[in-house]
Order: C-alpha cells, then sequence, then structure tokens
C-alpha cells in the first residue's frame, strides 16, 4: 500500500522516521504540514495534531517508535530496524526510549521555552532539562564505549532516535568533550547518508530555530 508522511523536515521527530524510510529507499509521499489545510488533515488521522502521522494505505499511524516498527513490520527492507532475536530487539527497544524521553524530550522543553512569550518563562524547567541532558549524555557515553552504533554494530531503530535526538540536543546544550563516545556517534550520524540527506533538506528551515542555530553541522 502507499505510505504518506506527515509531518515537517525541520521537525526532530518528523527527521526520526525520515532516516528510517530513507535508510531502506522506502517509497512515499511527502505532505508537508506547513498550510491550515495540511494540519486539518492532520487533525482528520490524529486528533493530538501531533506529527508526524504515517497514512499506509488508510491505516494511520501515529508515535514515532510505533510508526518504525510498522514499517519493520510491513515494509522491511535491506537494513531491519529491530534484530530478529528477541532479548536483542528489546535492548534496542530500550535505548529508542531512552532517547526519546531523556534526550528528545528535555531538549524540546528547553526549544519550547525559547518559543513563550516574554514572562511565561519557565527558567526552573529548562534547568531542569539542561540537568536531565547531562544525565542522558553521562549515561550513554558509558553504554556506548565500544560499539558503532547506538546499540551495537548494526544501524537500527534506536540510530533513527539518536540522530536527531543528539543532533538537537547538542544546539541547545553542548556536549561536553568528556562525552568522547556521545560527540563519536553524533559525528558518524550525521555522516550516514539517510541522516545526512535529513540535515540538508532541513536547512532552509534554519533561521526558524529559537536558540540560534550554530554553523558547525
Amino acid at each position: 500500500m502507499a505510505l504518506v508522511l506527515h509531518g515537517h523536515p525541520f521537525s526532530s521527530c518528523t527527521q526520526k522516521v525520515l532516516v528510517a524510510l530513507y535508510e531502506n529507499a522506502t517509497p512515499f509521499t511527502w505532505r508537508v504540514l506547513d498550510t491550515p489545510q495540511t494540519f486539518e488533515e492532520l487533525a482528520r488521522l490524529w486528533p493530538l495534531r501531533l506529527m508526524p502521522v504515517l497514512l499506509d494505505g488508510d491505516t494511520p499511524v501515529a508515535e514515532t517508535s510505533i510508526i518504525l516498527e510498522h514499517l519493520d513490520l510491513h515494509h522491511r527492507g535491506p537494513v531491519p530496524l529491530l534484530p530478529d532475536d528477541p532479548a536483542a530487539a528489546l535492548a534496542v527497544r530500550a535505548l529508542d526510549r531512552f532517547l526519546d524521553l531523556y534526550v528528545m524530550t528535555p531538549m524540546q522543553r528547553i526549544v519550547g521555552d525559547a518559543l513563550r512569550p516574554e514572562g511565561t518563562h519557565d527558567p526552573r524547567g529548562v534547568a531542569e532539562a539542561r540537568a536531565r541532558l547531562e544525565q542522558a549524555y553521562a549515561w550513554l557515553n558509558t553504554r556506548l564505549v565500544g560499539g558503532e552504533w547506538t546499540a551495537g554494530p548494526d544501524f537500527t531503530m534506536a540510530d533513527c532516535a539518536a540522530a536527531p535526538a543528539l543532533f538537537y540536543a547538542d544546539w541547545v546544550q553542548p556536549i561536553d568533550t568528556s562525552f568522547s563516545a556521545v560527540r563519536a556517534l553524533r559525528r558518524r550520524l550525521l555522516r550516514r547518508p539517510s541522516f545526512a540527506r535529513v540535515v540538508d533538506e532541513a536547512r532552509p528551515f534554519r533561521p526558524y530555530f529559537p536558540l540560534g542555530a550554530p554553523d558547525q553541522d
């Protein structure tokens, strides 16, 4: 069945799905959310109005991790997103959740605060988010020692999560040089053709980043 992705190229969550699609050269149609009409379409598919949503034929699939599992189950390509071994797959899922909850979420909290009107900022929340990112970097740095990719020698769903999460997190809370394994993983992900394509496609939107997009990437 035809796949339609409703999302935006500058959205970290959309990028997580794009990496998976590009990694396996999975055919899909873009439905970029940039007009009231496209957001109305999104609301009909997913009342929470959160991007991305993948439409597989008549079936809408929401939430990035579920979308990636759906792709691996129904549209598996040459790069499996999950290992066949149940224990190894569980480890990949755990890292996927870790990256979403403890890297991407606090990063988004900091960005969201920067978008708030003057007088409505939450400095305590931002401080907590920055502290959480530091904790996440420290744990991940230990977990990554000796592995080429996030979950080991193979590129998996965990890398689809790590690519946009670490990319944007370093913009808002720079990854310290002491976390050398995390920094090295981020560099490798930026060189991966699937994510390099995602980054290039999002470049035109960098002026909209509320904290100022750095020039190093």
